[in-house]
């Protein structure tokens, strides 16, 4: 690899972990960076890599958000676990499923996200938890598996899609459904490393050089969301819907 491309990704790595940090979908400018920087590597080696440095980023930012934020670590390894087991299945078809059929699908729900959060400025501003105290532990577990499956097979926009699951579904704030989402990110991204780990499809060297990166943006970001709270976190959260769904619009057509 040239000095030139490992610069590319290093920067993009750092910027994805700032973005990923505040309100999720930093996979939208690590993994492109990737299958630009590394375009003569297969596809499972991609994802697989791309895993390393969303990892450590996440793990930085969570360590940043629980010195002030407190999940519900009870609802919290409720959502983890399942989503850890959906990230390995995902992770175990990630190279015989066109993931191009998740385009449409992804696009649809996050035009809806976008239209529903802009048009609800309340929303997420305050805790307002729904369903009793076991319904909510059941919905977040059959979401966590669903988001986990989504993560292991492809994984743009997991981030943010977890966050608006958790202010939308259960009522958490902004702030606070960021902070969760992290841990079962984690748990995401690390049943997807064993999978791809297992069948060879991790770039190890790279990986780990860019999440040096990832961490530093990832410290940055969780920091900031931390002082301008959850009206930072919404207005975060709605440009990076945004990009998403031009990103997802971008390739759906032209690819």
């Amino acid at each position: 690899m040239s000095i030139g491309s490992f610069l590319f990704l290093f920067l993009a790595a750092g910027f994805a972990g700032f973005v990923d940090s505040v309100a999720g979908g930093g996979g939208l400018v690590q993994l492109p960076a990737l299958l630009l920087g590394v375009a003569n590597k297969p596809i499972p080696l991609i994802l697989g890599t791309n895993k390393i440095p969303s990892i450590f980023g996440t793990s930085s930012a969570a360590f940043s958000y629980f010195k002030k934020v407190k999940p519900d670590l009870r609802l919290t390894s409720m959502m983890a676990i399942p989503a850890f087991i959906g990230s390995v299945l995902g992770a175990h078809l990630a190279s015989h499923f066109p993931t191009a059929v998740f385009h449409p699908l992804i696009l649809t729900l996050l035009v809806l996200v976008g239209i529903y959060t802009w048009r609800k400025p309340q929303l997420g501003m305050h805790e307002n938890l729904r369903f009793t105290h076991r319904t909510r532990h059941y919905v977040v577990a059959l979401c966590g598996l669903l988001i986990g499956f989504y993560d292991g097979l492809f994984g743009p926009g997991t981030g943010t899609i977890l966050v608006f699951l958790l202010v939308m579904v259960i009522g958490y704030e902004f702030l606070k459904a960021s902070a969760t989402a992290k841990l079962v990110n984690i748990a995401t991204n690390f049943g997807a490393i064993l999978t791809f780990q297992i069948t060879g499809h991790i770039w190890w060297k790279l990986g780990l050089a860019l999440a040096i990166a990832n961490v530093s943006g990832a410290i940055i970001g969780s920091r900031l969301a931390l002082r301008g709270g959850s009206p930072l976190v919404r207005k975060v959260f709605l440009i990076v819907v945004a990009i998403l769904i031009t990103k997802l619009s971008y390739d759906w057509i032209y690819n």
